[in-house]
């Protein structure tokens, strides 16, 4: 009996079943297939992009540097995000110290946001995929069970069917939900070096610019914010 006369035997129930665990598969490699991708391109950008800033005699020339290796827009924001141009506001009000954290916090927030999409959907499909198959096998073996009933007596080809579609969809929510946990735990440890990289090109920066190395006359800053948001938007184009 094909795969394709088990799911129609079984009823509404079980082709909705077939349908969700079809659409959770695709999903989760799409997220997969991409996910792998950025990362292996952001694993060696953020490498290059630091090396390429600490290498730079000015944070300008830096940002034209960075600019060049920082393909999927992840160490540049943070540079960018430590151009304050607004005068006599409370954002630029306080410590120097303080006014940095505020600004590389939410500038490192928002690219980890970038990095982890899509973390959310590989672990709900890993989690609930078992479950929607095991819906599966529940309606399986419900119909097996009214076979007989009707039948009056337990024969073969009564019950083999429902309990080959019970047995199809447990194996398949467990397709779905092996390669999703899989690569959640594996782009969970990549993100995590990712992360730890930023936080601490981050911390030097901070440092940097708090201690007054970086200062530079106003003319320059905005100079310098001027390049620096072109980069970001070529990037990010």
């Amino acid at each position: 009996m094909s795969l394709l006369a088990l799911i129609t035997q079984g009823g509404l129930v079980s082709q909705l079943v077939a349908v969700l665990l079809l659409i959770m598969s695709v999903a989760s490699w799409v997220i997969i297939l991409w996910k792998t991708w950025l990362l292996q391109r952001a694993q060696g950008d953020v490498a290059r992009s630091t090396a390429a800033f600490w290498q730079s005699p000015s944070v300008e020339d830096a940002c034209d540097k960075v600019a060049a290796f920082d393909r999927e827009a992840l160490v540049l924001p943070l540079i960018v995000a430590t151009q304050t141009s607004a005068r006599g506001t409370l954002a630029t009000a306080g410590d120097k110290g303080a006014q940095l954290t505020r600004l590389l916090r939410d500038a490192l927030h928002a690219v980890l946001r970038k990095l982890q999409f899509g973390q959310v959907l590989l672990a709900t499909v890993g989690s609930t995929a078992p479950f929607v198959g095991l819906l599966g096998t529940v309606w399986g073996i419900y119909h097996a069970l009214t076979g007989m009933a009707t039948a009056g007596q337990v024969t073969i080809d009564k019950v083999s069917g429902p309990v080959g579609e019970a047995l199809i969809m447990t194996a398949a929510g467990l397709a779905v939900a092996i390669p999703a946990v899989l690569a959640y735990n594996i782009f969970g440890r990549r993100i995590g070096r990712i992360e730890a990289d930023l936080e601490g090109f981050a911390f030097d920066l901070r440092e940097l610019l708090a201690a007054g190395s970086g200062t530079r006359s106003s003319t320059d800053d905005s100079a310098g914010l001027s390049q620096a948001n072109e980069a970001l938007a070529e990037i990010i184009q």
